[in-house]
């Protein structure tokens, strides 16, 4: 049922092809493992077809090894008439070690819409409130890393239109 599924986990495990040349998973699977649960996520809360339309505020903190039990967590920290705004926190660790040891790797505010099919329109999800003080400082968190997205798209813009300009002359 939507408008109830406010958070999803998933596990993968780190394999020899996830890695870059230096032995470390690369930055694009993790991304990969991130839109999935995000998916997922984004589908639970609004009962239809959903679309990745923005990644914001993605850090890499720490390495994930070959061999490493990684898990993706999506929690749904706003919603807009169509959008749905997922705090994302990626955390591996070895399969020998506790859950408790369990390092954050990556973080990201992830956001998809929702649509009546998958070539379809937006259709409106299920409205989120933050009940707790830190539900609250997400929400804020996810508008802050989507305004600046906002601005990092004006100042693309800007300089686009001023070098058509100088190609001009």
């Amino acid at each position: 049922m939507s408008g109830r599924q406010r958070q999803l986990s998933m596990g993968f495990l780190a394999e020899p092809s996830d890695v870059n040349f230096g032995g470390k998973v690369h930055g694009g699977q993790v991304m990969r493992w991130i839109d999935q649960a995000g998916y997922a996520a984004a589908v639970g809360w609004s009962g239809h077809y959903s679309v990745t339309v923005a990644v914001g505020g993605i850090r890499f903190v720490a390495p994930i090894r070959i061999g490493d039990l990684v898990a993706v967590q999506a929690t749904l920290i706003h919603t807009g008439t169509t959008s749905m705004h997922f705090a994302v926190d990626v955390r591996a660790r070895d399969p020998r070690a506790d859950e408790a040891d369990a390092r954050l790797c990556t973080h990201c505010v992830i956001v998809f819409v929702a649509l009546d099919a998958p070539e379809g329109a937006p259709v409106p999800v299920p409205a989120w409130q933050p009940r707790s003080e830190e539900d609250r400082k997400l929400a804020e968190y996810a508008q802050q890393v989507m305004a600046l997205g906002r601005d990092v798209e004006q100042a693309v813009a800007r300089y686009r239109m001023a070098a058509a300009d100088a190609r001009k002359q």
